[in-house]
This record gives C-alpha cells, sequence and structure tokens, in this order.
C-alpha cells in the first residue's frame, strides 16, 4: 500500500475526532519489526511506518511535534520485556503528552491482550486517539473500543497461529534428524550439512581426554582442576566474525565442561527438547533466563547413532548419574576431609542419610534428619574413628586376592596417563611449530621495501618463537618431573607396595581422596546402629553386588553407666576386693583381663577403681534403704531414723561406732546384714537433744609468745 493510499483511508472520518486538544500535545509514531532480519530485508514496511510522520503531518501536527519512537525495532511484540519504546510511549501517554499514536497496524504495537487492552485503558483515561492504516479510533467511543478490541485480539491469534505453525514444521524436522543445530565442541558440520568430528587431531585428543577424566575423576570441577594444572585449553570453533569457522584455544570454564558433559552429542545421539523456557523465570532483559532442563525420558526427540560418538550410550548414562549423585543427593563426589566414610552411612534405625559433624577437629557420624526438620530428638550420633578403621580392615581384607592384578591394573594406568599426556604436548608443540612456519612464509612473501608490513609480520613472528620456546621449557619441566614410560624401579616399588597393601594403605602419600575412591569401587552403602546407649556399634556393609558383611565395633563413650558390660565389670571388682586386693591391683588384673574403660582412655587405674567401689556401695546402699527387715515395735533402720532425726546418715553410724547408740544387725535376703535400732519415744527424745547439742570440741591450744 503507497502513502498516499494510507493518506486517504486515515483521513476517513478523522474531522469529527481530531480536536485542538489532541493537536496541542505530541503526536507519536511507533515503529517496530520483530527481528533483526525484517529490519535488513524488508525496509519497505520500515519505510512505510516512517512514512507515518508525513501522515501526523497532513492532518495538522507541526513537524517539531511529531515524536518518532523507533527503538522497539528487532524486538517482538509478544510481550513489553525488552521493549524500552513501548514503554516510554507508555510513559509519555500516562504523563499526559500525547494526541494521537500513530501505528501501521495493531500488531506493531503489541500482539498481547494484556499489553493492548491497558494501552487501550491508558488512551481512554487520557483522551488519546489511536490511527492506523484503516482509520482514526477514539479509545472512549465505544464502537471504536469494540473495533479496536477485535483488532488486538486477531493479532494475538495470529501471534499463536504463526508460533504453532513454525513450531510443528521444526518438531517435524527434528523428528526426520534433519533441524541444523549448533554443533558442541569437537565436531564441525559440512557445507553438505552432515556433522562429522573435528579434523583436527588435536581437537578430537583433547575432547576425549576430557571424558577420561571425567570418568576417573568422578566430577567437573576435578577434571578442570586437571585441565588447569596440565594446562590444556578447549578447542572452539569461531561461529561468526571474520574469523567464522576457525580454530582457537581457550581456557577451561567450569560452565563450559557441564554444558559439554550434559550433551548427548558425544554419545552418537540426535537430541531435540532438552532444554524448556519455564515464563515465570524470566526477567526483563534477559529472556534466556527462564530456561530449564528437562528429564532424559522426556525429550522430544531422540535419535541414537545418528552422530559420530566420543563415547558410547552406556558411559554417557553412567556420567549422568554420577553428576547427579555429585549433587549430594545420595553418596556424592569423593572429597576431602577426614571421615573415610562420608556419603555412604545411612541411619540402621531410619534409614535415613547420616552427616558429618565436626567440631574441634573431631568428626562424628550423626543422623540428625529428624531434629532438623522437625525439632525431634537426636537419632543417633558416633564416632568416625573406630567405624573407618573397622571398614579399612574389611577393605584390605577384600584387596589381598586381588594385589596382583592392582599393581598390574596401577603400572598400566600410569604409563597410560603420562602417554596421554605426551600426546597432548606433542600436539600442542606440533601446532606452535606450524605457527612459527606460516609467519616465516608469511614474512618472507612480502616485498623488502614494504617497510609498513615488514615489521607487523616481523613483530607476529617473534611473538609466535617466544610463545615455542616458553611451551618448549614447559614441555621439559613436565618430562623432568614425569617421564613418559615408568623406570624399572618404579616398577618395582609397584609391585613390592601391592603385595604388602596395609602398608600402601597407611603410607604418608596415601591421600584420603584416594582412600575414598578404593572404598566407594568397593562398598555401596553402610548401616550403622548404636545398641541403645552403650559402647556397641552394629556395622551391615553391604558390598558393590550384593554381598553384605555384618560387624560390630565399639565406640568411645562417655560415662561407664554407657558400657554394655557395666554391671559385669562391677561384679568383677567387688569379687576382686572380697579377695583382699588394692585398688592398684585390682586396676592390673582387670587390665590384664581386656577390660577397657570408657572416654578413649586404654586401661584402667586405681583411681577409676576407686571411684568405681564408691558407686558400687551407693548402689547397694540405696537398694538396701528400700528392704524392710521384719522390725518390732519402735524399731528403726539405720536409714530410716536418720531421715527421723533429719541428720546425716553417717553420723548416726558413727554414734552407732562410738556406743551413743545400741543396734542390732539383722540378714535382708540371707546376703547383707542391716542394722537396726530400738528407739521409742524417749530415745527418741534423747537422740534430739544430743543431735542439737552436736560434737564436743577440745579447745584449741594458743601458741606461746616466745
Amino acid at each position: 500500500m503507497s502513502s498516499s493510499a494510507v493518506n486517504e483511508v486515515a483521513s476517513t472520518g478523522s474531522g469529527s475526532k481530531i480536536s485542538a486538544h489532541h493537536q496541542q500535545r505530541l503526536a507519536v509514531v511507533y515503529i517496530r519489526q520483530s527481528t533483526a532480519y525484517q529490519v535488513l530485508h524488508n525496509q519497505e514496511s520500515t519505510k512505510l511506518q516512517y512514512g507515518l510522520k508525513q501522515r501526523a503531518m497532513d492532518l495538522g501536527w507541526a513537524a517539531h511535534r511529531v515524536l518518532v519512537i523507533d527503538e522497539d525495532l528487532s524486538c517482538s511484540g509478544a510481550s513489553t520485556e525488552g521493549r524500552a519504546g513501548f514503554q516510554l510511549l507508555m510513559a509519555e501517554v500516562g504523563l499526559d503528552h500525547v494526541g494521537i499514536i500513530f501505528g501501521i497496524e495493531v500488531s506493531r504495537l503489541a500482539r498481547s491482550c494484556r499489553d493492548w487492552y491497558h494501552l487501550l485503558e491508558i488512551c481512554a483515561l487520557f483522551g488519546t486517539l489511536i490511527s492506523d492504516a484503516d482509520g482514526i479510533y477514539d479509545p472512549r467511543n465505544y464502537n471504536d473500543r469494540l473495533l479496536l478490541g477485535l483488532k488486538g485480539t486477531m493479532s494475538e491469534a495470529e501471534l499463536h497461529i504463526l508460533k504453532q505453525r513454525m513450531l510443528a514444521g521444526k518438531r517435524a524436522k527434528a523428528q526426520r534428524g534433519e533441524l541444523g543445530m549448533q554443533v558442541p565442541i569437537g565436531y564441525v558440520r559440512k557445507p553438505s550439512g552432515e556433522v562429522v568430528k573435528d579434523p583436527d587431531e588435536q581437537a578430537q585428543a583433547t575432547v576425549a581426554l576430557l571424558f577420561d577424566q571425567l570418568a576417573k575423576l568422578g566430577s567437573v570441577r576435578g577434571v578442570l582442576c586437571y585441565l588447569a594444572e596440565n594446562q590444556i585449553k578447549l578447542p572452539v570453533r569461531v561461529r561468526s566474525g571474520p574469523c567464522r569457522g576457525e580454530l582457537c584455544w581457550e581456557r577451561p570454564r567450569l560452565t563450559t565442561l557441564q554444558s559439554l558433559f550434559h550433551n548427548p552429542a558425544y554419545a552418537g545421539a540426535y537430541v531435540y527438547g532438552r532444554h524448556i523456557t519455564d515464563p515465570r523465570a524470566r526477567k526483563a532483559g534477559r529472556p534466556h533466563r527462564g530456561r530449564i532442563s528437562v528429564q532424559m525420558g522426556e525429550w522430544d526427540v531422540c535419535l541414537r547413532d545418528r552422530l559420530p560418538a566420543y563415547i558410547s550410550w552406556e558411559q554417557f548414562e553412567a556420567n549422568q548419574k554420577q553428576m547427579q549423585e555429585n549433587r549430594n543427593i545420595s553418596r556424592g563426589v569423593v572429597r576431602g576431609g577426614e571421615p573415610l566414610l562420608s556419603g555412604l552411612v545411612v541411619c540402621g534405625r531410619c534409614e535415613n542419610r547420616m552427616y558429618i559433624s565436626s567440631s574441634d577437629g573431631y568428626h562424628r557420624y550423626v543422623c540428625n534428619l529428624e531434629s532438623s526438620y522437625y525439632g525431634g530428638d537426636l537419632c543417633q550420633s558416633l564416632a568416625t574413628r573406630p567405624v573407618d578403621a573397622a571398614v579399612s580392615e574389611w577393605v584390605l581384607r577384600a584387596l589381598e586376592p586381588a594385589s596382583i592384578e592392582i599393581s598390574l591394573a596401577a603400572a598400566a594406568a600410569l604409563e597410560q596417563e603420562r602417554s596421554r599426556l605426551a600426546t597432548t604436548w606433542r600436539q600442542r608443540l606440533e601446532r606452535a611449530q606450524y605457527e612459527v612456519d606460516r609467519g616465516m612464509r608469511e614474512y618472507q612473501l612480502v616485498e623488502p621495501e614494504n617497510r609498513l608490513v615488514k615489521r607487523t609480520l616481523e613483530r607476529q613472528l617473534e611473538e609466535r618463537l617466544a610463545d615455542q620456546q616458553r611451551l618448549q621449557e614447559e614441555h621439559r619441566r613436565c618430562l623432568s618431573m614425569q617421564p613418559t614410560v615408568l623406570t624399572a624401579a618404579e616398577r618395582e616399588a609397584i609391585r613390592r607396595l601391592a603385595t604388602d597393601i596395609p602398608s600402601l594403605w597407611d603410607a604418608a602419600t596415601t591421600t584420603i581422596e584416594q582412600k575414598k575412591t578404593i572404598v566407594r569401587q568397593l562398598i555401596e552403602r553402610l548401616r550403622l546402629t548404636v545398641v541403645g546407649n552403650t559402647e556397641r556399634v552394629l556395622i551391615t556393609i553391604e558390598w558393590t553386588g550384593g554381598h553384605r558383611t555384618d560387624t560390630e565395633v565399639a565406640r568411645p563413650v562417655g560415662a561407664f553407666e554407657q558400657l554394655s558390660y557395666y554391671q559385669e565389670l562391677l561384679g568383677r571388682i567387688r569379687l576382686l576386693r572380697s579377695e583382699g586386693k588394692t585398688h592398684e591391683q585390682i586396676a592390673a588384673q582387670l587390665n590384664k583381663e581386656g577390660w577397657r574403660p570408657p572416654r578413649r582412655r586404654p586401661t584402667f587405674n586405681a583411681d577409676m577403681v576407686r571411684s568405681l567401689l564408691s558407686r558400687s556401695n551407693q548402689i547397694i546402699q540405696s537398694r538396701l534403704k528400700h528392704l524392710r527387715p521384719g522390725l518390732r515395735k519402735h524399731e528403726w533402720t539405720l536409714q530410716s531414723l536418720a531421715e527421723k532425726l533429719d541428720m546425716p546418715t553417717m553420723t548416726l553410724y558413727t554414734w552407732l561406732q562410738k556406743g551413743r547408740i545400741t543396734a542390732r544387725k539383722v540378714l535382708v535376703a540371707g546376703k547383707r546384714g542391716v542394722w537396726v535400732i530400738r528407739a521409742d519415744a524417749t530415745e527418741l527424745k534423747r537422740l534430739r537433744a544430743l543431735r542439737v547439742a552436736g560434737p564436743t570440741r577440745r579447745p584449741r591450744r594458743r601458741a606461746s609468745t616466745p
């Protein structure tokens, strides 16, 4: 449609709607194109929209009173997010600065009914007119408002229809495996559309090295640290610009590695629908903020064996499982720290996972889910060292039959690792030599008289030579510290250590991470159950493969009463005491017989025996207190009479020994004698008076003055 035709159509009915009040305010021309491609290639539509400025001038607005808003070129009209021009338009209308809005059609202003009706409400409130290619409308007029509403609804429906058609075509093409998507690191797309491995040999070797290290180290961060330690960079093909398609080497990042290891293309699968967009998570100016990952079984398209693979599909699934476990949902990845069994221990009482609690260098396995989440009591807690020691013994027993295989496997793995690093260094040196040769050829091809270019190429050649020299020096240092092939002494050391696995396990050079890796290869899970509040801990080891081992270990406890053999220990001490042994002799006998005290103390001593004998006597006295022998009239036991007189039992017993009261001993249950005292009312009165008078003390002698 030409500009004159637009003006002719738009002029219909304009005289009855445009008033002097409208012309006193601004006329706004809103211009929008949905994509940058449309801005570059659909220029006729853009020119037609800019031509609306002349239409405003024809309707009576001066040129300086016409505001052109074109900030939303290459912005979609599906929402107001990222549309600075539309937000400026709404602000100007809300400030009562706009008399009329010009747009080539309603869809240019908004393709969402929410945004469209919001604009209509603001325009109706401030009396702003809206003009498109069909005429001029007043939102305050019922008929015009109805027509504008229908146009907005049709514009939104049109957007959804177009979107559904494009998505249906895109999905159909993806189901055939023909939808072109960006290829990941290590792949290139031929002009025919076929995806092949990167023809660069070093790029292929680097990608293969990444997956080998992930299988070995078990975590993405471990691979990142390995790459940083060995100064290995990632091969990346430039996707845009004048250098598009060229191979460059970039420093590895954690996000890049995570994306790489989660991509099923490396397992040879063509996948569509791995991510969806959640509108609730979007933010203004960040349209990709709401991208969330979809579970593997919910992908729209998954075609196996469509791409050249670096790993098998089974290895890809194992990698996904390992990375999922690294999020501490179950076992987690091998981490530093003293506890050997972190991530493997579950509570034998409630089946919940037990966590590590550390304080002042001491570590404990704690089951605190009930306490943390529901405010209940602590389920159980125990020190890590006795459990780790017991499990280590079982692990060493399991490794004894495979000692020779372990030595051979360790030697082969070490040689393979060194050979892989040597290959990486050789490829890096070869690439550096290629860059130097290329720079030399460019330098020699330039005419000697052209010093402007000659100096630039000379400087670039010197930089490449310096980089090559630095790389060669680093390679020599690496070889001096770690030769490629194992020496005879190293092989013999590996075989010797493998035959003595306990020494290798306890060696200072064996790290806790290495021990944990070995344990996780053999053990699937451990169940710990503390028997009551005692020192006994029941351990169930669930080995990889389904075999189970039940064992028991003693944990350190804080009191003698927590020992499961506490009563037997007291009985043994009383028996030795009845034989006339001293406290020191009893302690020595207990140590000889294998009794163990609590609080991590290895042996008994005289003070412990003395304390236990005192506790034993108190227990006996407490029990005898509740035993009532056959008492006659006005007879009391020693304890009951002391309570009657409100005095200590030991004081009354002292009076008995000094003859101030008389008593007889009665056997109770045929085992123990109980003192029985006869005290009628007169005797009780005498004893109370004696109690009030107190003991008779001798006067203290004064020191003579010289």
